[in-house]
């Protein structure tokens, strides 16, 4: 929540205190998930969301009275029945755990507010990890650890071993910016933030396909730069989305762009001689997804090319090609769609498969209401 700690930053350094509510841990159906934050200002305004409804108005009144009187952090669970998700004009039902965290001390929080921001603007990424519930050997609820890219550390947990348990679970959530509710064997409660720049797209092939991609990437809050050799394909006017286009050819133009673990390079360009070099310059990058339009055909062409220019096997392997989840995409719209969900599944750890609810779950409402039905008209008569 990029806006939060932009705010955050800004009280901190006009000594302001305020207080920050996050949802750490989700159980069931729920209206948002972990990593979610609002920012309670001293006059009860806010920055940021926890999911609308009731849910963030209780939250946000807690807030308001820890702050009131000047209380320490919390941790509380919010069971959602149906009664209240259908309050809220919602459908779900289990339970959200949150952190309601003040900042009596505004100066002191400058230091890792500048450090959270500056990851978010293209720094080295950091991790904070905050203690949300003590285990057996106790400790403050809110303690925190500020984990920096290069490893070093400001703060503590409380106990070496879990600070230790938070360096090795900040080591796998940083290059995603991935957040992680942590569990130990004593009962003890963590949650694990990593902050890196936002996620990044970077086309490379400014034809129908990237065209439609564009607007998508824009609606999914990715950066979003666009390489073609032809500029009546790589221009500001055919891209509005674009934070940067480049004219350049595909062996080197890669160089114009900021390329990180968080970056997406999609191929497709005009042929298959522009595709071998691109997708090249694209695997020996350090992106974390490339992804290749093509047939299965021109795609074996290609990778039996790249292996003979001594592209590692196991590169290969993380190459996503022919790119995009099976809809039977045909339009390059229909394509775009396919490729940016394949996208946001990398990301987020999804199994593609469809969510249609089960056979099973179908039969049993059904049962369910022929048996309502069967005692109603048994009383009717």
């Amino acid at each position: 929540m990029q806006s939060v700690y932009k705010e955050a930053l800004k009280l901190s350094q006009k000594g302001e205190p305020f207080t920050i509510a996050t949802v750490v841990h989700t159980k069931g159906s729920s209206p948002q998930k972990p990593g979610a934050k609002l920012l309670i200002r001293q006059d009860g305004s806010g920055v940021g969301t926890l999911g609308g409804g009731c849910v963030e108005g209780d939250i946000w009144f807690a807030a308001k009275e820890i702050m009131r009187e000047h209380g320490g952090s919390e941790y509380r669970d919010y069971y959602l029945n149906e009664e209240i998700a259908a309050r809220d004009g919602l459908v779900c039902g289990g339970t959200m755990y949150f952190l309601i965290d003040p900042v009596w001390e505004p100066q002191k929080f400058v230091p890792l507010a500048e450090d959270i921001v500056h990851a978010y603007e293209g720094a080295d990424p950091v991790a904070l990890a905050t203690l949300i519930k003590p285990g057996p050997a106790g400790g403050a609820i809110g303690a925190k650890l500020l984990i920096q890219g290069n490893g070093s550390l400001s703060g503590t947990l409380g106990k070496p071993d879990l600070d230790q348990l938070a360096v090795a679970t900040a080591k796998r959530l940083a290059a995603y910016g991935q957040c992680e509710h942590v569990l130990t064997s004593d009962g003890t409660e963590l949650f694990v933030e990593a902050y890196t720049s936002p996620p990044t797209v970077v086309l490379m092939g400014g034809g129908h396909i990237g065209k439609a991609l564009a607007p998508l990437a824009k609606m999914l809050q990715f950066r979003l730069f666009v390489l073609d050799d032809r500029p009546e394909f790589a221009n500001q006017e055919r891209f509005p989305e674009a934070e940067a286009v480049a004219v350049a050819g595909y062996a080197g133009g890669l160089d114009t762009f900021p390329i990180t673990k968080n970056t997406a390079i999609i191929i497709a360009t005009r042929g298959h001689n522009f595709d071998d070099v691109a997708l090249e310059m694209a695997a020996r990058s350090p992106a974390g997804y490339v992804g290749l339009v093509g047939s299965q055909r021109k795609v074996i062409l290609i990778y039996q090319e790249l292996l003979k220019r001594g592209v590692p096997l196991e590169r290969m392997r993380e190459i996503h090609s022919p790119i995009g989840l099976d809809i039977k995409a045909r339009t390059p719209e229909e394509i775009a769609i396919s490729i940016m969900a394949e996208l946001v599944q990398f990301r987020l750890g999804g199994t593609g498969q469809s969510m249609k609810l089960p056979e099973k779950q179908l039969m049993r409402v059904y049962n369910k209401v022929q048996k309502t039905q069967a005692k109603a008209a048994v009383v009717a008569k």
